[in-house]
C-alpha cells in the first residue's frame, strides 16, 4: 500500500484554519490524513471524488475546535459550503453535506447516486475506532497508516470532548451520532 503523505488541497484548506484548531492542528490534520488514506483503500477515485473526499475530510469535525463542543455537524457543513461557494464547487454541496453530516452514522448508507458517503463514513469509522472497525481493510493497512499518521491526543480529545458533553448534556451526550 501506498501511502498518501502530502495532499496540496488538504494542506491549503487546513492552513487556512489552523487558528481556530489551537493546539489541534496537527492531531486534527493527521486524523484527516488517516481518514482519506483508508478511503482511498476502500475507493478506486473518478474524475472528482479524490477532490470531493479531501474536501469533506478537511471540513467535517473542523467546526469542533473553535468552540470546543460535539455539537458540530451544521457548522461543519456550514463551512465546506463556503468553501465550495468560494471555489465555485456549489454542485458538489449535496454530496458533500452528506459525506459529512452522516459520517458518524451506525449503519451503511445507501446511496447509488453518491457512494462516497458511504466510503467516507467507512474511512471515518475506521479511524474514530481506532482500526476496531474496519469493513474489511486489513488490519496492516491501518497499522501502517497510523505509523505514518501519529494519533498525537486526537482520541484523547474526544474523550475530553465527549466527558465534558455529557457532563452539560446529559440527555444528548453525542449529538453527531446517527442510526
Amino acid at each position: 500500500m501506498e501511502i498518501e503523505a502530502s495532499i496540496p488541497l488538504v494542506e491549503e484548506i487546513l492552513e487556512q484554519h489552523r487558528d481556530s484548531m489551537g493546539g489541534q492542528y496537527q492531531a486534527y490534520r493527521n486524523h484527516v490524513y488517516r481518514v482519506l488514506n483508508y478511503c482511498f483503500s476502500f475507493h478506486d477515485c473518478q474524475g472528482d471524488d479524490r477532490q470531493k473526499l479531501v474536501i469533506a475530510a478537511c471540513f467535517h469535525d473542523l467546526a469542533i475546535w473553535p468552540n470546543d463542543d460535539f455539537d458540530y455537524l451544521a457548522p461543519s457543513v456550514a463551512l465546506a459550503n463556503h468553501y465550495l461557494s468560494g471555489t465555485h464547487n456549489e454542485q458538489w454541496s449535496p454530496e458533500i453535506t452528506q459525506m459529512i453530516d452522516l459520517h458518524h452514522k451506525f449503519r451503511s448508507v445507501r446511496n447509488p447516486a453518491s457512494p462516497l458517503v458511504e466510503v467516507f463514513r467507512k474511512g471515518d469509522w475506521v479511524d474514530a475506532s481506532l482500526g476496531w472497525r474496519r469493513f474489511g481493510l486489513p488490519h496492516s493497512v491501518v497499522r501502517i497508516v497510523s505509523r505514518a499518521f501519529p494519533n498525537l491526543g486526537f482520541h484523547r480529545n474526544l474523550m475530553r470532548l465527549a466527558a465534558k458533553r455529557l457532563l452539560t448534556n446529559p440527555l444528548d451526550p453525542l449529538p453527531m451520532m446517527k442510526w
